[in-house]
Protein backbone atom coordinates (compact mmCIF):
# COMPACT_ATOMS: atom_id res chain seq x y z
CA UNK A 1 0.00 0.00 0.00
CA UNK A 2 1.29 3.28 -0.52
CA UNK A 3 2.62 5.69 2.52
CA UNK A 4 0.99 9.12 2.19
CA UNK A 5 3.62 10.30 3.99
CA UNK A 6 5.80 9.68 1.23
CA UNK A 7 4.11 12.14 -0.18
CA UNK A 8 5.06 14.82 2.53
CA UNK A 9 7.79 18.04 1.88
CA UNK A 10 10.21 16.08 3.90
CA UNK A 11 10.80 12.76 2.45
CA UNK A 12 10.59 14.37 -0.80
CA UNK A 13 13.30 16.54 0.02
CA UNK A 14 15.15 13.21 1.32
CA UNK A 15 14.55 11.52 -1.85
CA UNK A 16 15.36 14.17 -4.18
CA UNK A 17 18.59 14.62 -1.59
CA UNK A 18 19.47 11.42 -1.85
CA UNK A 19 18.88 10.97 -5.84
CA UNK A 20 20.72 13.76 -6.39
CA UNK A 21 24.28 12.44 -4.83
CA UNK A 22 23.65 9.08 -6.25
CA UNK A 23 23.25 10.80 -10.06
CA UNK A 24 26.49 13.06 -9.07
CA UNK A 25 28.83 9.42 -7.98
CA UNK A 26 27.51 7.74 -10.66
CA UNK A 27 28.55 10.72 -13.39
CA UNK A 28 31.94 10.93 -11.80
CA UNK A 29 32.41 6.67 -11.76
CA UNK A 30 31.48 6.74 -15.57
CA UNK A 31 34.40 8.96 -16.01
CA UNK A 32 36.77 7.72 -13.45
CA UNK A 33 36.40 3.82 -14.26
CA UNK A 34 38.90 2.45 -16.31
CA UNK A 35 39.72 -0.93 -17.33
CA UNK A 36 43.03 -2.30 -14.74
CA UNK A 37 41.58 -0.48 -12.25
CA UNK A 38 40.70 -2.81 -8.63
CA UNK A 39 37.16 -3.37 -8.35
CA UNK A 40 37.86 -2.53 -4.36
CA UNK A 41 39.50 0.61 -5.05
CA UNK A 42 36.53 1.64 -7.49
CA UNK A 43 33.54 0.59 -4.82
CA UNK A 44 35.77 1.91 -1.82
CA UNK A 45 35.61 5.33 -4.08
CA UNK A 46 31.66 5.16 -4.73
CA UNK A 47 31.20 4.14 -0.77
CA UNK A 48 33.52 7.50 0.29
CA UNK A 49 32.07 9.88 -2.13
CA UNK A 50 28.92 9.08 -0.74
CA UNK A 51 29.55 10.10 2.41
CA UNK A 52 31.46 13.15 1.46
CA UNK A 53 28.33 14.76 -0.30
CA UNK A 54 26.10 13.88 2.35
CA UNK A 55 24.63 10.87 1.89
CA UNK A 56 25.37 7.24 3.00
CA UNK A 57 25.47 4.10 1.14
CA UNK A 58 21.78 2.32 1.16
CA UNK A 59 23.78 -0.85 -0.16
CA UNK A 60 27.52 -1.95 -1.33
CA UNK A 61 28.93 -0.63 -4.63
CA UNK A 62 27.90 -3.68 -6.80
CA UNK A 63 30.62 -3.96 -9.33
CA UNK A 64 29.59 -6.70 -11.88
CA UNK A 65 31.74 -7.75 -14.60
CA UNK A 66 30.47 -9.04 -18.27
CA UNK A 67 28.22 -12.48 -17.11
CA UNK A 68 28.06 -11.32 -13.39
CA UNK A 69 24.37 -9.43 -13.08
CA UNK A 70 24.22 -8.15 -9.86
CA UNK A 71 25.61 -8.75 -6.16
CA UNK A 72 29.17 -8.90 -6.70
CA UNK A 73 30.94 -6.48 -4.46
CA UNK A 74 34.64 -6.60 -3.13
CA UNK A 75 35.11 -8.63 -0.21
CA UNK A 76 38.59 -7.70 2.31
CA UNK A 77 41.86 -7.86 0.23
CA UNK A 78 40.20 -8.61 -3.28
CA UNK A 79 42.82 -8.30 -5.79
CA UNK A 80 40.37 -8.55 -8.76
CA UNK A 81 40.83 -5.45 -11.59
CA UNK A 82 38.52 -4.73 -14.41
CA UNK A 83 39.29 -7.24 -17.74
CA UNK A 84 40.37 -4.91 -21.20
CA UNK A 85 37.49 -5.70 -23.13
CA UNK A 86 34.89 -6.26 -20.77
CA UNK A 87 31.24 -4.69 -19.59
CA UNK A 88 31.16 -3.29 -16.60
CA UNK A 89 28.03 -2.74 -14.23
CA UNK A 90 27.83 -0.04 -11.24
CA UNK A 91 24.88 -0.11 -9.08
CA UNK A 92 25.20 2.34 -6.34
CA UNK A 93 22.68 3.42 -3.41
CA UNK A 94 22.37 6.15 -1.55
CA UNK A 95 20.23 6.62 1.45
CA UNK A 96 19.39 10.18 3.23
CA UNK A 97 17.55 9.11 6.61
CA UNK A 98 16.82 5.87 5.20
CA UNK A 99 14.72 6.94 2.07
CA UNK A 100 17.27 5.38 -0.82
CA UNK A 101 18.00 6.43 -4.52
CA UNK A 102 18.74 3.45 -6.65
CA UNK A 103 20.77 3.90 -9.87
CA UNK A 104 23.11 2.31 -11.95
CA UNK A 105 24.68 2.24 -15.30
CA UNK A 106 26.78 0.33 -17.72
CA UNK A 107 30.09 0.88 -19.06
CA UNK A 108 31.43 -0.76 -22.40
CA UNK A 109 35.15 -0.92 -23.20
CA UNK A 110 34.29 -2.76 -25.97
CA UNK A 111 32.43 -1.32 -28.96
CA UNK A 112 31.19 -4.72 -29.45
CA UNK A 113 28.66 -4.53 -27.04
CA UNK A 114 27.53 -0.68 -27.30
CA UNK A 115 24.63 -1.95 -28.70
CA UNK A 116 23.97 -3.87 -25.65
CA UNK A 117 24.13 -1.17 -23.56
CA UNK A 118 21.82 0.85 -25.58
CA UNK A 119 18.94 -1.77 -25.78
CA UNK A 120 19.04 -1.53 -21.73
CA UNK A 121 18.87 2.34 -22.18
CA UNK A 122 16.63 2.74 -24.29
CA UNK A 123 14.22 -0.10 -21.89
CA UNK A 124 14.54 2.33 -18.77
CA UNK A 125 13.19 5.44 -21.31
CA UNK A 126 10.77 3.67 -22.06
CA UNK A 127 9.88 2.33 -18.81
CA UNK A 128 10.03 5.81 -16.78
CA UNK A 129 7.60 7.56 -19.30
CA UNK A 130 5.36 5.09 -18.53
CA UNK A 131 5.43 5.63 -14.52
CA UNK A 132 2.65 7.02 -13.15
CA UNK A 133 -0.16 6.08 -11.05
CA UNK A 134 -2.25 3.11 -12.00
CA UNK A 135 -0.21 2.08 -15.08
CA UNK A 136 -0.57 -1.98 -14.67
CA UNK A 137 3.58 -3.12 -13.56
CA UNK A 138 3.04 -6.13 -16.57
CA UNK A 139 2.90 -2.89 -19.09
CA UNK A 140 6.17 -1.99 -18.28
CA UNK A 141 7.99 -5.32 -18.09
CA UNK A 142 6.25 -5.50 -21.92
CA UNK A 143 7.64 -1.79 -22.83
CA UNK A 144 11.33 -3.12 -21.54
CA UNK A 145 10.97 -6.63 -23.00
CA UNK A 146 10.35 -4.56 -26.38
CA UNK A 147 12.87 -2.54 -26.27
CA UNK A 148 15.89 -5.27 -25.67
CA UNK A 149 14.49 -7.84 -27.88
CA UNK A 150 13.89 -5.28 -30.76
CA UNK A 151 18.12 -4.50 -30.61
CA UNK A 152 18.46 -8.67 -31.03
CA UNK A 153 19.49 -9.62 -27.02
CA UNK A 154 17.23 -11.10 -24.22
CA UNK A 155 15.94 -9.57 -21.80
CA UNK A 156 17.02 -11.23 -18.37
CA UNK A 157 13.49 -13.04 -16.69
CA UNK A 158 14.33 -13.46 -13.00
CA UNK A 159 15.88 -10.18 -12.15
CA UNK A 160 13.36 -7.11 -11.70
CA UNK A 161 12.94 -3.67 -10.58
CA UNK A 162 11.11 -3.22 -7.27
CA UNK A 163 9.56 -0.83 -4.73
CA UNK A 164 11.28 0.95 -2.43
CA UNK A 165 10.64 1.74 1.47
CA UNK A 166 12.53 3.63 4.44
CA UNK A 167 15.46 1.50 4.69
CA UNK A 168 13.99 -1.18 2.86
CA UNK A 169 15.73 -2.22 -0.59
CA UNK A 170 13.26 -4.46 -1.57
CA UNK A 171 9.92 -3.25 -0.18
CA UNK A 172 7.33 -5.85 -2.18
CA UNK A 173 6.54 -4.63 -5.62
CA UNK A 174 8.14 -5.87 -8.89
CA UNK A 175 8.62 -4.20 -12.04
CA UNK A 176 9.45 -6.90 -14.55
CA UNK A 177 11.62 -7.29 -17.15
CA UNK A 178 9.08 -9.10 -19.29
CA UNK A 179 5.43 -8.76 -20.02
CA UNK A 180 4.46 -11.31 -17.02
CA UNK A 181 1.63 -12.51 -16.94
CA UNK A 182 2.32 -13.52 -13.10
CA UNK A 183 3.29 -9.80 -11.73
CA UNK A 184 0.06 -8.17 -10.87
CA UNK A 185 -0.09 -4.49 -9.53
CA UNK A 186 -0.22 -1.17 -10.69
CA UNK A 187 2.04 1.77 -9.91
CA UNK A 188 0.82 3.59 -6.88
CA UNK A 189 0.87 7.41 -5.82
CA UNK A 190 2.88 8.46 -2.61
CA UNK A 191 5.67 5.31 -3.40
CA UNK A 192 9.46 4.87 -4.59
CA UNK A 193 10.22 2.66 -7.51
CA UNK A 194 13.71 1.28 -9.15
CA UNK A 195 13.22 0.48 -12.63
CA UNK A 196 16.15 -1.58 -13.74
CA UNK A 197 16.06 -3.37 -17.26
CA UNK A 198 18.98 -5.68 -16.85
CA UNK A 199 19.63 -7.18 -20.97
CA UNK A 200 22.40 -10.27 -21.85
CA UNK A 201 23.45 -11.91 -24.99
CA UNK A 202 22.76 -15.30 -23.16
CA UNK A 203 19.87 -17.09 -22.51
CA UNK A 204 18.06 -14.64 -20.16
CA UNK A 205 18.54 -16.40 -16.38
CA UNK A 206 20.36 -15.36 -13.92
CA UNK A 207 21.84 -18.19 -10.89
CA UNK A 208 23.07 -17.76 -7.94
CA UNK A 209 26.93 -18.39 -7.55
CA UNK A 210 29.60 -18.30 -4.35
CA UNK A 211 31.03 -16.16 -2.82
CA UNK A 212 28.38 -14.11 -0.33
CA UNK A 213 29.53 -10.48 -0.54
CA UNK A 214 26.69 -8.67 0.82
CA UNK A 215 24.50 -9.55 3.74
CA UNK A 216 21.92 -7.90 5.76
CA UNK A 217 19.59 -7.78 9.10
CA UNK A 218 16.50 -9.94 8.31
CA UNK A 219 14.46 -8.24 11.36
CA UNK A 220 13.78 -10.89 13.39
CA UNK A 221 14.61 -10.52 16.52
CA UNK A 222 18.08 -10.88 18.61
CA UNK A 223 16.29 -13.11 21.65
CA UNK A 224 18.26 -16.20 20.68
CA UNK A 225 20.91 -17.07 22.23
CA UNK A 226 23.85 -16.35 20.66
CA UNK A 227 27.99 -16.65 21.30
CA UNK A 228 29.68 -13.61 22.54
CA UNK A 229 30.96 -12.33 18.78
CA UNK A 230 27.60 -13.20 17.20
CA UNK A 231 25.76 -11.14 19.71
CA UNK A 232 28.79 -8.60 19.16
CA UNK A 233 28.50 -8.46 15.37
CA UNK A 234 24.81 -8.58 14.99
CA UNK A 235 23.92 -5.74 17.13
CA UNK A 236 26.52 -3.61 15.18
CA UNK A 237 24.47 -4.65 12.22
CA UNK A 238 21.41 -3.39 13.71
CA UNK A 239 22.83 -0.43 14.72
CA UNK A 240 24.71 0.80 11.70
CA UNK A 241 22.67 -0.01 8.58
CA UNK A 242 19.15 -1.23 10.19
CA UNK A 243 17.56 -3.31 7.61
CA UNK A 244 20.10 -1.90 4.41
CA UNK A 245 22.39 -4.41 2.99
CA UNK A 246 26.10 -4.23 4.15
CA UNK A 247 29.70 -5.49 2.95
CA UNK A 248 31.76 -7.09 5.16
CA UNK A 249 34.56 -4.35 4.35
CA UNK A 250 32.59 -2.20 6.63
CA UNK A 251 32.78 -4.64 9.72
CA UNK A 252 36.81 -4.89 9.88
CA UNK A 253 36.29 -2.34 13.26
CA UNK A 254 34.68 -5.43 14.91
CA UNK A 255 36.65 -8.64 14.12
CA UNK A 256 39.22 -9.66 11.64
CA UNK A 257 38.16 -10.58 8.49
CA UNK A 258 38.87 -14.30 9.18
CA UNK A 259 36.53 -14.43 12.37
CA UNK A 260 34.33 -11.94 11.18
CA UNK A 261 33.43 -14.21 7.79
CA UNK A 262 32.68 -16.88 10.12
CA UNK A 263 30.48 -14.78 12.09
CA UNK A 264 28.48 -13.83 9.36
CA UNK A 265 27.97 -17.65 8.08
CA UNK A 266 26.32 -18.86 11.38
CA UNK A 267 24.12 -15.75 11.84
CA UNK A 268 23.49 -16.17 8.45
CA UNK A 269 22.55 -19.91 8.66
CA UNK A 270 20.47 -18.98 11.96
CA UNK A 271 18.21 -16.55 10.06
CA UNK A 272 19.14 -13.24 11.68
CA UNK A 273 21.46 -12.20 8.34
CA UNK A 274 20.18 -12.80 4.50
CA UNK A 275 23.18 -13.37 2.48
CA UNK A 276 22.74 -12.51 -1.08
CA UNK A 277 25.17 -14.65 -3.44
CA UNK A 278 26.55 -13.43 -6.43
CA UNK A 279 24.05 -13.83 -9.63
CA UNK A 280 25.53 -14.66 -12.29
CA UNK A 281 24.19 -15.08 -16.56
CA UNK A 282 23.49 -18.82 -16.57
CA UNK A 283 24.66 -19.37 -20.32
CA UNK A 284 27.66 -17.05 -19.96
CA UNK A 285 25.96 -14.33 -21.56
CA UNK A 286 27.45 -11.13 -21.54
CA UNK A 287 24.86 -8.80 -19.01
CA UNK A 288 24.27 -4.60 -19.21
CA UNK A 289 21.76 -3.16 -16.58
CA UNK A 290 20.32 0.37 -16.48
CA UNK A 291 18.49 1.65 -13.31
CA UNK A 292 16.83 5.24 -12.29
CA UNK A 293 14.79 5.82 -9.19
CA UNK A 294 11.40 6.87 -9.75
CA UNK A 295 9.45 9.30 -6.79
CA UNK A 296 5.72 8.75 -7.79
CA UNK A 297 3.39 11.55 -6.23
CA UNK A 298 0.29 12.27 -6.49
CA UNK A 299 0.06 13.89 -9.91
CA UNK A 300 3.64 13.52 -11.16
CA UNK A 301 6.88 11.60 -10.60
CA UNK A 302 10.00 12.68 -10.32
CA UNK A 303 13.27 10.74 -11.78
CA UNK A 304 15.54 11.35 -8.57
CA UNK A 305 18.49 10.03 -9.70
CA UNK A 306 18.14 11.72 -13.41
Amino acid sequence: MPDPATCSDEVVKAYEKAGRIAAQVREEARRRVREGMKLIEVCEWVERRIRELGGQPAFPCNISVNEVAAHYSPLPGDEAAIPPGSVVKLDIGVHVDGYIADTAVTLAFDDRYSALVEAVEEALERALALMRPNTELTAIGRAIESAIRSRGFKPVVNLSGHSLARYTVHAGDVIPNTGSRLVRGKIAPCKAYAVEPFATTGEGIVVEREPVTIYAYSGRPLRQRLAPDEKRVAITVVSRFRTLPFSPRWLLDVAGYSRLRQVLTRLAARGILISYPVLVERSGGVVAQAEHTVLVLKDEAIVVTG
